[in-house]
């Protein structure tokens, strides 16, 4: 995550505030309608040995497939004004997308909702490649992320279990998109994280982009629309630089205000905010 942070599941406060460091994403709202944007192409599936081994198209209408995917819920970390919830009104499948929609409503002591899903425990990858196809939502405060967490995250916490940021984006700054990892050597806490940004066009709220990422024993990858902007090498100095031969889980989620997301403050005026997916595909070589 550029200047950013993360975190996890249905834990106890103390042990989610250790294990985990955030993901919520951006745009800023543009004055008056905006045109509509040529469509932005779809990558082709990567060629060569790739072999598909999990992909949710999201084509059945109704709850999110529980065999896939499942949530975190409630308060988890970076001092984000949302608490995340199961509920259809935050996390939907309709019109063959997957919704995650953050809303301005009381709930549970908090004055914002949202959806982060995750496939902990369900679907976990070691190597590969990551696609997503979404359209992000956009607006002051709003702070969404596509990115993979360690398997190991409960037993060795956050940022030991390694974070690869395949997307992440702020309202305040619409137009860019950050790719990062963070481990226990390179983290936004110590100030050093490793990470990239691109710049998404047509804008990211108007078009959907495929975010993806391609990971190997040797480097991680960061693209969007099969253009690399972020590569991260593996030095062979240790876990603490290079935590990633393990397995990940992905999540995603709509995060609102916190540390990053809400340096200028959320506007209220704008909300219910949406991001939409297609599909998410992961690839792994034969």
């Amino acid at each position: 995550m550029s200047p950013a942070l993360r975190s996890c599941a249905t834990l106890a406060p103390l042990l989610l505030a250790l294990c985990l460091s955030g993901c919520a994403g951006g745009g800023t709202t543009p004055s008056g309608p905006s045109p509509s944007p040529s469509p932005t192409p779809t990558p082709p599936p990567p060629s060569g040995d790739w072999t598909l081994v999990f992909a949710d198209e999201f084509d059945t209408p109704g709850s999110p497939d529980p065999a896939k995917w499942t949530y975190d819920i409630g308060y988890i970390a970076n001092n984000e004004a949302q608490y995340y919830t199961s509920r259809s009104e935050n996390a939907r499948v309709e019109n063959g997308h997957l919704v995650i929609e953050a809303r301005k409503e009381p709930w549970m002591g908090y004055e914002y909702t949202s959806a982060r899903l995750k496939t902990e425990g369900l679907a976990e990858f070691l190597y590969g490649r990551v696609e997503i196809r979404a359209k992000l939502p956009t607006g002051r405060g709003t702070w969404p992320a596509l990115w993979m967490l360690g398997a190991n995250v409960r037993q060795a916490g956050w940022p030991r279990c390694g974070e690869i940021d395949i997307m992440e984006n702020v309202g305040f700054d619409p137009l860019t998109i950050h790719g990062a990892v963070h481990t226990e050597a390179y983290n936004h806490t110590r100030g050093n994280h490793k990470n990239g940004t691109i710049q998404a066009s047509p804008p990211p709220w108007e078009a959907f982009h495929v975010y993806s990422m391609v990971w190997n024993p040797e480097q991680i990858t960061i693209l969007m629309d099969g253009e690399a902007y972020f590569t991260f090498e593996n030095e062979h100095t240790g876990t603490a630089a290079w935590p990633f031969d393990q397995p990940e889980f992905i999540i995603l989620n709509v995060a609102i205000g916190g540390s990053w997301g809400g340096l200028e403050g959320i506007d209220d005026s704008l909300f219910p905010h949406r991001m939409l997916l297609d599909w998410v595909r992961v690839y792994q070589r034969q």
